[in-house]
């Protein structure tokens, strides 16, 4: 090893311990693609009302069921040019007696950038018609994803519902978290009676199967709540169902550092409590945090999607990806229109990017990995 290696390796191990996370969590390919992905996705759900086309609500009723849009990029000689579309007639199958839509090639309708449609509040603070893209025409609408048995555009209650399923994560671990800390540092600090009631509790808790639970705490709440009250309870429900195991591992780091040199001596000085654990033990625990909130999210999108897929949770006018995936539960309405399975492959995309986030962050907190 040459001195400039070495200078270097040096200086590595002398810099503060989250730029080492830092450092092995970028040199983790999977776990910067799905940081990318997650990015992405949370991108597009602060912004579902201007990339969609539609509000999730409107409905073209001439276009029950209409397939997914082909966009064309060739003129009829071949010639590239600007993408359009066609607009779409129904026609029924001379074999099968079945409605369908073929082209009507008469009119061409080029895609536009920044065109007018539904009125929406962007971003919550002013009102506008302005969205992403679109033809601007009610006679050639554009599904990129197809449209449901309403009519309504499916892209655009994917974006929708990636307000819920994408933010149902972080809300519920805010509360599982905060409520496993409390319980799981009193536990693990105070010991005794404290210790000894906590664990009974969290053994109560952890001893529930999940689903089961969170049908029977679902429908313990009144079906005529509107979509907003229904999601905090959701928020609610999987945060109870979650926050247990979350304390046992608390209570066990608070019993591992407070018997450690730095808390001993700080106690020894006559720190308060509330200083030993707030200044001390708990800061020595935020790796693990971290790296358990990240691997949490793909659980309450699952929980979410389950419940909304079995009818208690999110409802309609709201959408989530659970919810529309409800649409995609007969197989033979699947056979005739796969694209209803398209919010399914959103949520696959999403449990994914967070569990390789999630690996990744478990490799790079790890103290005993490589520099």
């Amino acid at each position: 090893m040459t001195d400039n290696e070495e200078k270097k390796l040096n200086a590595e191990r002398s810099e503060p311990q989250w730029k080492k996370i830092r450092r092995r969590f970028f040199r983790h390919r999977l776990g910067v693609i799905g940081l990318a992905i997650t990015l992405i996705l949370f991108l597009l759900a602060l912004f579902a009302n201007f990339i969609s086309p539609y509000h999730m609500t409107t409905q073209h009723k001439d276009y029950s069921y209409a397939p997914p849009a082909r966009i064309h990029f060739l003129t009829e000689e071949g010639n590239l040019t600007w993408p359009y579309v066609y607009a779409l007639e129904k026609e029924r199958d001379e074999v099968t007696w079945e409605l369908g839509y073929t082209e009507n090639k008469k009119k061409k309708y080029p895609i536009k950038f920044f065109v007018s449609g539904d009125r929406y509040k962007f971003l919550g603070l002013f009102s506008t018609r302005l969205h992403l893209f679109g033809t601007g025409s009610e006679e050639a609408p554009v599904f990129l994803f197809g449209a449901d048995q309403f009519g309504r555009d499916l892209f655009s209650r994917v974006m929708w519902g990636a307000r819920v399923s994408m933010t149902i994560g972080p809300l519920g671990i805010l509360i599982s978290f905060t409520l496993g800390i409390i319980f799981g540092g009193i536990s693990g600090y105070f010991g005794g009676s404290f210790d000894m009631l906590i664990q009974r509790f969290t053994e109560v808790v952890m001893s529930f199967p999940q689903l089961p639970l969170w049908l029977a705490l679902r429908a313990a709440f009144p079906d005529s709540w509107n979509s907003v009250l229904t999601y905090l309870v959701m928020v609610m429900i999987l945060a109870f169902v979650n926050w247990a195991k979350v304390a046992r591992v608390i209570r066990g780091q608070f019993l591992s550092l407070k018997e450690k040199e730095f808390s001993m001596a700080a106690k020894a000085l006559g720190c308060s409590d509330a200083r030993i654990i707030f200044r001390h033990i708990l800061p020595g625990t935020t790796s693990y945090l971290i790296v358990a909130a990240t691997i949490a999210v793909p659980g309450y999108i699952l929980g979410e999607s389950s419940l909304s897929f079995l009818g208690l949770g999110i409802r309609e006018p709201m959408a989530s990806w659970g919810l529309l995936l409800k649409d995609a539960q007969s197989i033979t309405n699947l056979e005739s229109h796969p694209w209803l399975m398209i919010p399914g492959v959103f949520i696959i995309i999403a449990v994914l990017a967070f569990n390789f986030m999630g690996d990744a962050l478990r490799d790079a907190a790890d103290p005993f990995a490589d520099v």
